[in-house]
């Protein structure tokens, strides 16, 4: 949902930041790799030792590579079929190892099996968010949109634990449990999506 409202902004931002890193023959490909193992290494080591503030920090300055391959693709031309797959393939490694970390840090340092339960839902359906999408354009059928996609599932998660690290109390458990219950709605609305494309096809 983010997407259709910031992508035109993000994009007159980030648009000559990926002109400059072509010419400086930075590729697309070794910017997903930097971004996908930040985000992984900073994941899987602040959260589970309970740097909340500064995990958040960390990951957020990854995130933010994720969108500049996209545009230094742009500035080279196009992207290739490769660059496609290994970028929608780190995103979901990424996504994974956010949700893990924060996962861990329930466990062990909030102690709060509970809220280790929304962590894991969280994990598992935004794979499954990706996975209804990419399997539905595999078969020709549409399944954009929805209530949260890549974007705002991170920026609820982050901010939560941000404000987390800072001393607000529960507010890690807020974001995790309303991402929780929107990845839900969203997996509902896409799978609407899909039955819809599927109808309109089979009406033609």
């Amino acid at each position: 949902m983010l997407n259709i409202f910031a992508r035109a902004s993000v994009s007159r931002l980030i648009e000559p930041v990926g002109g400059w890193l072509f010419r400086a023959g930075v590729s697309p490909d070794a910017i997903t790799f930097t971004g996908t193992i930040g985000t992984v290494a900073s994941s899987l080591w602040f959260f589970p030792r309970g740097q909340l503030l500064v995990g958040t920090i960390a990951v957020t300055v990854f995130v933010l590579l994720d969108v500049l391959d996209g545009a230094v693709a742009r500035a080279r031309g196009s992207g290739t079929p490769y660059g496609t797959v290994l970028d929608a393939t780190c995103d979901r490694v990424a996504d994974g190892a956010v949700f893990a970390g924060l996962t861990w840090w329930c466990f062990e340092v909030g102690h709060d099996r509970l809220l280790a339960v929304a962590a894991l839902f969280c994990l598992v359906s935004a794979q499954v968010i990706s996975y209804i999408k990419a399997r539905a354009e595999a078969t020709g059928l549409a399944a954009d949109g929805g209530m949260v996609e890549r974007a705002e599932r991170f920026i609820i998660a982050l901010l939560g634990a941000g404000l987390a690290g800072l001393g607000v109390p529960f507010a890690l458990d807020v974001a995790l449990w309303l991402l929780a219950g929107l990845q839900l709605v969203t997996v509902v609305q896409r799978m609407v999506s899909v039955r819809r494309s599927a109808q309109q096809r089979e009406a033609t």
